[in-house]
Parts: C-alpha cells; sequence; structure tokens
C-alpha cells in the first residue's frame, strides 16, 4: 500500500511517516499563555503560532482529511495538560469540551478534527457544544463579525462533569472560545480555560 499510496509528513510532506522526527520535534513546545482580540473569559494556552509546521499540520487534517495525524495529535495534548498541571495552572482533571464545528464542515473533513483529536487524548471528553442553525461559515469575518455570528448562538448538548478544558485548533479573535465559555458558563459550568494548538 506504501508503493501506491505512500504515508506523507502532514507537517512537511516527506514521504515515510504521518509525522516525521522533525514535525513532531516542533510540537514538543510547552504551551504558552496568549491573549487574544475577544475576551474568552478564561485563560489560553496556545501550543504556538499559525505558521509553518503547525498550519500545515491543521490544514492537512481538516482541509485534506489526515485523519490519521488527528490520532498523533492526541498525545500531544496530553503532554501540554499535563505541563499546565506541573506548572500549577491547571486543575487535575478536566473534562475536554472541543470547540464545535459546523455539521457541514465536520461531514466534509471526515468528521470533527477537534473532537477526533479530543478523543485520542484518552482523557475524560463531552463534545456538549454544537452551533445553532444561524451560524454562518467564519472564515473571511472580521473580528466584530464573528462575534456577532457566534453571540448567543451556541447550544449546549450536555452538561460535562467536572471542570471544563475547552479546546480548539486555532485561536484567530478568541470568539469561538468566549461564545463557548458563555454557554458553559450559562449552564453553571466551571470553565477553568481553554487550550489550543495554535493562534494566528
Amino acid at each position: 500500500m506504501d508503493l501506491l499510496l505512500p504515508r506523507r509528513c502532514a507537517g512537511c510532506g516527506s514521504p515515510g511517516d504521518h509525522l516525521c522526527p522533525r514535525c513532531r520535534q516542533a510540537l514538543r513546545i510547552p504551551p504558552q499563555r496568549i491573549h487574544t482580540r475577544i475576551d474568552p473569559h478564561v485563560p489560553v494556552w496556545s501550543l504556538g503560532p499559525y505558521a509553518g509546521t503547525r498550519r500545515r499540520i491543521i490544514l492537512s487534517m481538516k482541509e485534506h482529511r489526515h485523519l490519521e495525524v488527528r490520532r498523533l495529535l492526541g498525545p500531544v495534548l496530553v503532554a501540554s495538560v499535563a505541563h499546565l498541571q506541573a506548572r500549577g495552572e491547571l486543575v487535575d482533571a478536566p473534562v475536554l469540551v472541543p470547540a464545535p464545528t459546523r455539521a457541514t464542515s465536520a461531514r466534509i473533513r471526515g468528521g470533527d478534527p477537534v473532537s477526533d483529536v479530543c478523543v485520542a487524548t484518552g482523557l475524560p471528553v463531552s463534545v456538549a457544544l454544537r452551533h445553532g442553525r444561524r451560524v454562518v461559515d467564519q472564515v473571511g469575518l472580521g473580528v466584530g463579525d464573528r462575534r456577532r455570528n457566534l453571540s448567543g448562538a451556541l447550544e449546549l448538548r450536555r452538561r460535562p462533569a467536572g471542570p471544563v478544558l475547552l479546546v480548539d485548533d486555532v485561536a484567530t479573535t478568541g470568539s469561538t472560545l468566549a461564545a463557548s465559555a458563555e454557554a458553559l458558563f450559562a449552564a453553571g459550568c466551571d470553565v477553568v480555560g481553554a487550550l489550543v494548538i495554535c493562534h494566528a
């Protein structure tokens, strides 16, 4: 099968593996606190900027349906959570809540990439949020339009049992994280922070 459909690294395109050793190394940077243009109401940590290897990995798992790389990102998130806990910045045993993805986007992408990464961690996961019908694609929207698009538009599917750590692939303006946190706060949830793979 490798002769017919050779495996290529999601980060650099080199043949041989889904993530080559050099790109795996690029993902080992500890999470750092970031600040978004829209207040997400909780601390946000990122594994790095949306550029280079991280950008190519995100595009590969979302736009090119590279399903295997989603499984490989699970341990990266586990290590990041453990690092934050060791630094005393994050509570023990958080429940991962993936930021919601539009149903049409998930179908096109072979499933919800963020939910898949969360499940691959082996940590407790609750797919607690979904988009309401009036939410449109965020691509191309400015800061204010993104905020208006999501404000009050996320629905709670189920209430997570325990402190919540929001997870998303990219933090751009912070509008998705803010709307997610607000929906969870309204349900009485304890949202302790958000972790993103990268930030733009």
